[in-house]
């Protein structure tokens, strides 16, 4: 019997002192899962803002939906023509190119290099009353002036639209704010389908009007 003891004491003993071991050992495990978990969650992360930045070189916003996937007013199709040719191939901006014509703009807009456009859609157009939309349509040093308010000699990449001023052809300022794909021209009209590109512009299709200050 003292034997037994003896030996029942041994294994205790032996079983005390391999516990700390192993719990040590889960700890360790436990830090090294937690050190790997943080290392892939930022490597997620950084994998996201990546995707983001990816996605930044890509037309975006919620318009971009109604673009034809295929065909001159693609956005493939409109990447190869000048920018009053390729607008005039996006059947939502009907009303911004019938206004282009009008105003003589469609060779200038065209031969011009390197600019942007804030272009707005039938809708943006539709918001005007339609007596001050005719008499802007009638008279052509007007309306040739609140077109090139909406032409900026520079190619904006969506960034220098998070908080930007820019001088327009008209020869007044726009003012542009946001963030992750949202972006607003003048706090009032919103961008709905943005970086769009054509041979020779970058194109931001907005939901309203701009009117160059008076």
């Amino acid at each position: 019997m003292n034997a037994l003891h003896i030996r029942r004491a041994a294994l205790a003993v032996s079983a005390a002192a391999v516990l700390p071991l192993a719990l040590t050992a889960c700890s360790s495990d436990s830090k090294d899962s937690a050190s790997g978990s943080t290392a892939s969650s930022a490597k997620a992360s950084a994998s996201a803002s990546a995707g983001d930045s990816m996605n930044m070189d890509k037309p975006f916003g919620p318009g971009c939906a109604s673009v034809p996937k295929s065909g001159s007013g693609s956005f493939d199709g409109m990447a190869k023509d000048p920018v009053a040719t390729a607008a005039s191939n996006n059947p939502a901006l009907s009303t911004l190119v019938t206004a282009v014509k009008k105003a003589g703009l469609v060779d200038t807009l065209n031969n011009a290099q390197n600019i942007t456009v804030f272009a707005p859609t039938n809708d943006a157009f539709a918001k005007i009353p339609k007596a001050d939309l005719d008499k802007l349509l009638a008279d052509k040093a007007e309306l040739t002036k609140v077109l090139t308010y909406h032409v900026v000699g520079e190619k904006l990449t969506p960034k220098q639209l998070d908080k930007g001023s820019f001088e327009t052809l008209e020869k007044g300022k726009l003012t542009t704010s946001g963030s992750n794909m949202e972006y607003t021209v003048n706090d009032s009209s919103k961008v709905v389908c943005g970086n769009v590109p054509t041979a020779n512009a970058t194109v931001y299709i907005v939901d309203s009007v701009l009117m160059p200050p008076k």
